[in-house]
């Protein structure tokens, strides 16, 4: 079974199953057929929504990796939430919970929380542990976005 998001309609409450392929896309309520916007919200996956995510996506992918114990990762969680705001459409942001899922964390040598991968085409394009802001996460997906000729 492959990952798929639910998105509720805004315009009829309608729940809408979306494909880890779709995730960026604007799609349109199966009731209504009013628009749903692309997914503007941070996912958190195990490994196989994140494998299915990561090998469907046509934008790349800010993974932040993170546990509830973590004073930093809360402190980067705004920040998260914020980016998967203002680049849905453009780019999906995953989180990723190394206490429910070190098999994951281990694939991408997570060392130190948070930390945050930027995948395109299933591909690392860059890496990085500690708190960073916004501006810094913009900066890595549009240099991705770039790579890709997008």
């Amino acid at each position: 079974m492959s990952y798929s998001a639910v998105r509720t309609c805004a315009n009829c409450g309608a729940k809408n199953r979306v494909s880890a392929k779709h995730l960026a896309d604007t799609g349109r309520c199966g009731v209504c057929k009013s628009p749903l916007p692309p997914s503007g919200e941070p996912i958190e996956v195990d490994a196989a929504g994140f494998d299915d995510i990561v090998r469907e996506s046509k934008v790349p992918i800010l993974v932040d990796f993170w546990a509830a114990w973590c004073g930093p990762c809360r402190a980067a969680a705004p920040e998260v939430s914020a980016i998967a705001q203002e680049m849905a459409g453009r780019a999906i942001v995953l989180k990723v919970d190394t206490e429910s899922q070190p098999d994951l964390a281990a694939r991408f040598r997570v060392q130190s929380i948070p930390n945050f991968v930027v995948l395109r085409g299933g591909n690392v394009v860059m890496q990085q542990p500690g708190l960073v802001r916004r501006d810094q996460m913009r900066s890595w997906l549009q240099v991705a976005n770039a790579q890709a000729g997008a």
